[in-house]
């Protein structure tokens, strides 16, 4: 008899130690999913700037490398790939005929507004930003977009808690620049790796570069 409430004791022993150790506490949340302190940013890596009415220099190489990097950053599903894309109407102001600097380039429904092959595989629609969306207004920065919920970018990076960004694409020295200017204004720790990068032309390129890193962006 002494045996069995010996036993029974030992029982019961283990299984308030185990409601203790598993068993939720109340009062108590369950823990959040750490947020990314990270991201990238990728920038008008669109036909019309690779192969078509503006097409830029080094841009094959620019998207290569971009491709690869993405690649890596993608093995982290935590990690955000974020997509910046000029998306003009048929008569934009910054098109020559409209009496703006460009030929037309990236209109909505067209092969030249399409983000490149090689990496269409990480766009998510809300992860998307479309800028120059407005005939009326030229926007250059990926901080004048708006992604299908209506956010802007750095609405986005601050509800992920982003705090450093890395920007690759296409044109160094117009919406690059003015993206990743705009990324440090805001508080972001900005990093552009250069070749991930393509521009039209390129002492307008060596100009910009010089230019960021003197604001403080990191250029690698």
């Amino acid at each position: 008899m002494k045996k069995f409430w010996t036993i029974l004791a030992i029982v019961v022993a283990a299984a308030i130690i185990a409601c203790l150790v598993f068993c939720p506490k109340k009062g108590k949340k369950a823990a959040e999913e750490p947020k990314a302190v990270s991201a990238i940013v990728v920038v008008d890596e669109l036909y019309d700037f690779i192969d078509g009415s503006l097409a830029c220099h080094r841009s094959d190489t620019c998207v290569a490398n971009s491709a690869a990097l993405l690649a890596e950053a993608a093995k982290d599903p935590s990690y955000p790939i974020i997509f910046v894309c000029d998306h003009h109407p048929a008569n934009h102001c910054s098109f020559a005929e409209q009496g703006g600097p460009w030929p037309p380039h990236c209109v909505q429904g067209t092969r030249g507004g399409e983000i490149a092959d090689e990496l269409k595989q990480y766009v998510k629609a809300e992860y998307t930003f479309n800028k120059g969306e407005d005939p009326a207004l030229e926007q250059y920065s990926g901080f004048e977009g708006r992604n299908s919920a209506g956010q802007t970018l750095d609405e986005m990076l601050k509800s992920l808690g982003v705090q450093e960004v890395t920007v690759i694409g296409i044109a160094t020295e117009f919406c690059v620049r003015n993206t990743a200017e705009d990324l440090m204004k805001a508080g972001y720790k900005v990093t552009i790796p250069e070749d991930c990068l393509a521009c039209v032309d390129y002492q307008g390129h060596v100009e910009a570069i010089e230019a960021m890193k003197a604001e403080g962006i990191t250029i690698k």
